[in-house]
């Protein structure tokens, strides 16, 4: 099952509640997914190449309704091409979130002396299962996902499709949204919402596993911090990832009546 359903308008979607987040409205990392996926699906036809790199920027909350994207060429010919896709509430025109994807067209380049790292499969079914119990009563973002911990990297693994035929970065940007959380200095004190995440990668994964080697840094006395990692597929190295970090509140539960 598709976590974004297509609508009969071209590029209009409605989400099923996997594609939720812990609070208010969507899942930054199925947001992000979503506006690269469709991007993906048009790169083959419109000779783009492959994408290396998605940034992403969470401008609102985006609701559980339906959706409409729409997509800005920048630059494209050549070696490099770069798109825009800008997500909207279908019957809004504010924004609600956007993706700013790059994309190449491969080429082998002969460097001599250079001799790539030699890399050893892992098999990340071999560490312990993990359950994130963040929401109760209803499905969220996570419920799409099969989570592992072990050696100091997070494992998982989409269980569901983005959009049907989503491409292989889309699918990394559902993990890699987890990153900030992972490595929280002080875990339970605040909520560390993502304005923002970029991933970048240097080759395609091999496989369906995601791992992630996270670390994350906080100011609280300005209420900021930052995320970062490694990323890998089972055969090891695949690229970096990065989202600032604002530090703010758990939302207090309402007082009942007097």
């Amino acid at each position: 099952m598709p976590i974004f359903d297509p609508l009969d308008a071209p590029r209009h979607w409605r989400p099923s509640p996997l594609a939720a987040g812990p609070f208010a409205g969507l899942q930054g990392g199925a947001i992000a997914s979503l506006l690269t996926a469709e991007i993906e699906a048009q790169a083959g036809p419109r000779n783009w190449g492959t994408v290396i790199a998605s940034a992403a920027w969470f401008l609102r909350p985006t609701p559980m309704a339906d959706l409409r994207s729409e997509i800005n060429v920048v630059s494209e010919g050549g070696r490099v091409s770069v798109i825009d896709n800008t997500l909207y509430p279908a019957t809004e025109d504010a924004p609600c979130a956007t993706v700013r994807v790059t994309l190449s067209r491969e080429r082998a380049v002969e460097v001599p002396g250079f001799v790539e790292a030699g890399r050893t499969a892992v098999d990340p079914t071999k560490y312990k299962l993990r359950t994130l119990h963040l929401v109760a009563g209803r499905q969220w973002f996570m419920d799409a996902m099969e989570a592992r911990f072990g050696d100091g990297v997070a494992w998982f693994r989409m269980n569901h499709e983005i959009i049907a035929g989503a491409g292989p970065l889309s699918s990394i940007l559902g993990p890699a949204d987890w990153t900030h959380g992972i490595a929280r200095p002080v875990q339970n004190v605040v909520a560390d919402p993502n304005p923002n995440l970029s991933v970048q990668l240097f080759r395609q994964p091999r496989g369906e596993w995601v791992g992630v080697r996270a670390e994350a840094r906080w100011a609280p006395a300005a209420g900021l911090g930052v995320g970062s990692g490694t990323l890998l597929d089972v055969e090891g190295e695949i690229g970096r990832v990065s989202m600032s970090v604002v530090l703010v509140p758990f939302p207090k539960p309402a007082m009942a009546a007097g």
